[in-house]
């Protein structure tokens, strides 16, 4: 089983909040999810959380891609425009350091027009332990 079809099964909080993993390779990830009312906040715009999550899927499909288990260990998000329902957003992963252990990336997460929403950056740690494709209840 692929990176794509283990976290699309696994990473339930992502499922649950309408994200998926669309395309990985070693040198890219792309999630997707359109922003529903479940994802607005009070002023009626997504809320920084739902953005979040969608680029930290992509984080984790780009830095587990090998099936060597890597938690993300820290990350910066910075908004810059509002994303509205019916919006569909694409959140494209990219390498910025392949270190075996502590991996870096970059997130670009825009809507269908290609509009910039949010920039995430990420680093991860790569454990000795294999990615499971096992879901626990």
């Amino acid at each position: 089983m692929d990176i794509k079809e283990i976290l699309n099964r696994t990473d339930r909080f992502a499922a649950n909040a309408g994200c998926r993993i669309t395309e990985v390779d070693e040198h890219h990830a792309v999630a997707e999810m359109t922003v529903t009312a479940q994802h607005l906040n009070g002023g009626q715009v997504c809320q920084g959380g739902a953005l979040f999550t969608l680029a930290d899927l992509a984080i984790a499909a780009l830095m587990n891609h090998s099936g060597q288990l890597t938690f993300g260990i820290g990350n910066s998000i910075m908004f810059v425009a509002s994303a509205r329902e019916g919006d569909v957003l694409r959140a494209e992963a990219v390498v910025v350091a392949a270190h075996p252990k502590i991996p870096s990336v970059e997130v670009r997460v825009t809507n269908q027009e290609g509009c910039l929403v949010c920039h995430v950056t990420g680093m991860g740690y790569r454990k000795a332990a294999q990615l499971s494709g096992e879901v626990k209840k």
